[in-house]
């Protein structure tokens, strides 16, 4: 039998103005051990998050990523596939769990076999599998990402050093919202003096990000105008929430496609945050992952 640990990254995307664009991985992980055997069959078992919930079978996210490594390898499938899945990350919030599952898949079934994948086959296969590759991005390189896609539809990605100021606040809510359901609500078109609203703040947001995370500029740099007020009708109280930080000077925007709330906190505005969220949400400050995607092999610890 083979064994292989993988750690990987939640991630917020969009970060207000870089739609599809800007990813930030942050320092919540799940955890997935993926064992080759003989015993015929997919054996799955998860604690924290999805427990009781999601398929513990050829159905599971992570399996399915699998398969789809092996394939994309050449190499034959295996005849036994075990995982244990320790899940932190909440599932449909807007945190990146599905670019987590999909990048642990990969990356385990490229540990376990004999094939080869380079690390851009990785995160072209993770892109195709997600869709979209904001996500995909910080939680294999970690820190911040800009993702793009080249002439030849060809996933790209270039990894930043986020500033160690930056002190990002996650504030999720009980309940959940689907990326498709999300998705479906944006526009086919949007005004022009929006997108060039929009490119003007995402340049200033890697600026301040990287180089000068003051609440002023951060407040300026996560204005956005392309999706979040489009989203706003499926998820009421995120939006609000987002305007209540903003007003007394907290950089706060949807993280993902939400309902997750990411608010950027210095020591000016960390006392702020909790009197606008109330008893219904979680508050958790993290740190900047990074970091990103680990992988190791249980013997060799």
């Amino acid at each position: 039998m083979r064994t292989v640990d993988i750690r990987v990254p939640a991630t917020s995307a969009n970060l207000g103005p870089g739609y599809d664009a800007l990813g930030l991985a942050l320092n919540l992980h799940d955890e997935v051990r993926a064992t080759l055997s003989d015993e015929r069959g997919v054996h799955v078992t998860v604690a924290g998050e999805g427990a009781g919930e999601v398929d513990l079978g050829e159905g599971h996210l992570v399996v399915k990523a699998m398969r789809a490594a092996f394939g994309r390898m050449g190499v034959p499938q295996p005849e036994g596939i075990r995982l244990h899945c320790h899940n932190r990350i909440p599932h449909a919030r807007g945190l990146g769990s599905s670019s987590a599952a999909v990048c642990a898949g990969i990356l385990a079934a490229r540990a376990l076999a004999d094939g080869e994948l380079s690390d851009d086959d990785v995160y072209a296969l993770a892109t195709e599998m997600e869709g979209h590759p904001d996500n995909v991005a910080p939680c294999l390189a970690g820190g911040l990402t800009v993702a793009w896609f080249d002439h030849a539809g060809v996933a790209r990605m270039v990894k930043l050093a986020a500033d160690q100021r930056v002190r990002p606040v996650v504030v999720v809510p009980s309940t959940r919202l689907s990326t498709e359901a999300a998705r479906g609500l944006l526009p086919k078109d949007v005004p022009h003096e929006d997108a060039s609203f929009n490119a003007g703040r995402a340049a200033l947001l890697i600026a301040a990000l990287t180089q000068r995370p003051e609440p002023e500029l951060l407040l300026a740099a996560t204005e956005d105008r392309l999706h979040q007020h489009y989203r706003a009708p499926a998820m009421r109280q995120s939006a609000d929430l987002v305007e209540r930080l903003r007003a007394v000077g907290v950089p706060a925007v949807v993280s993902g496609a939400g309902p997750t709330v990411l608010a950027f906190s210095t020591s000016d505005t960390q006392d702020l945050i909790a009197p606008e969220v109330g008893n219904d949400w979680h508050i958790q400050q993290m740190d900047v992952d990074p970091v990103g995607a680990d992988v190791q092999f249980p013997e060799t610890r």
